[in-house]
């Protein structure tokens, strides 16, 4: 019974800030599979996410990444913010790159989380490695659900 309840949590938190953040709606994320500190999100790249030399722009990766990780360290409705982010580009992408977005809490303590992200494209290809650290807050993401 609890892990069905912890799952309507995190999904409603998630739900909740998916749909109350502009950026990762723009980025065309779409949440696939979720559970605890685990996120699963997919987005089609489009031209207006290319760079002058005509890969996707480093920006548009590390904020599929950084997304990814706020949902999974947020989803418990836990407000989290980051203290350390570092990204590893290994592949450029390109427009019609279907990329999957999938982070995972690698550690967590009450006041701190390490997350890692993977972002893969349609083929299998490890586009960037990303790595995150979360400060934990004492304030609920969603006040009324606490």
């Amino acid at each position: 019974m609890l892990n069905r309840m912890e799952n309507e949590l995190y999904k409603k938190v998630v739900d909740y800030m998916l749909e109350n953040d502009a950026f990762s709606q723009w980025l065309g994320l779409e949440l696939k599979e979720l559970k605890k500190g685990y996120v699963k999100l997919s987005a089609v790249i489009k031209p207006q996410m290319m760079n002058g030399i005509g890969s996707v722009h480093g920006g548009i990766t590390f904020a599929m990444a950084d997304s990814a990780f706020a949902f999974a360290c947020n989803m418990d409705n836990r407000k989290s913010v980051a203290l350390d982010l570092s990204i590893s580009f290994t592949h450029p992408g390109k427009v019609g790159d279907i990329f999957t977005i999938v982070c995972e809490e690698i550690n967590s303590t009450r006041k701190t989380g390490l997350y890692e992200v993977k972002i893969w494209n349609q083929n299998e290809k490890m586009m960037a490695l990303f790595k995150a650290t979360a400060y934990r807050l004492d304030m609920p993401v969603i006040p009324e659900t606490n």
